[in-house]
């Protein structure tokens, strides 16, 4: 089995920055992509950063620049460096990271943190 812990979020004001952090314990022999999601209360969970195994990323349109996705492979955590605000960014933030658990099979499985609330205030 694999676990998630994600730490960070909170309260901010417009303008103002936080850092995310999802830390991956268990059976892990490798960990290939690892991503951040976010849902907002009445919409629907949405991707908002992704990282690769070589540490290619990709952002949602509306993140760019403000944004940031890294991994630490050394300790399985992936973390979410959040920059210059904005109210719409409020949500509560997943991580998610597919995991490869031994040496024996090319399968993944896909895990998700329990969540952190991100709210920014105008």
């Amino acid at each position: 089995q694999v676990q998630l812990v994600q730490s960070g979020g909170g309260l901010v004001q417009a303008g103002g920055s936080l850092r995310l952090s999802c830390a991956a314990s268990g059976s892990i022999f490798s960990i290939n992509a690892m991503r951040w999601y976010r849902q907002a209360p009445g919409t629907q969970r949405e991707l908002v950063a992704a990282i690769t195994s070589g540490s290619s990323t990709n952002y949602k349109d509306s993140v760019k620049g403000r944004l940031t996705i890294y991994r630490d492979n050394a300790k399985n955590t992936v973390y979410l460096q959040m920059n210059s605000l904005k109210p719409e960014d409020t949500a509560v933030y997943y991580c998610n990271v597919a995991v490869r658990m031994t040496s024996s099979t090319q399968n993944e499985y896909g895990y998700w943190g329990q969540g952190t609330q991100v709210t920014v205030s105008s």
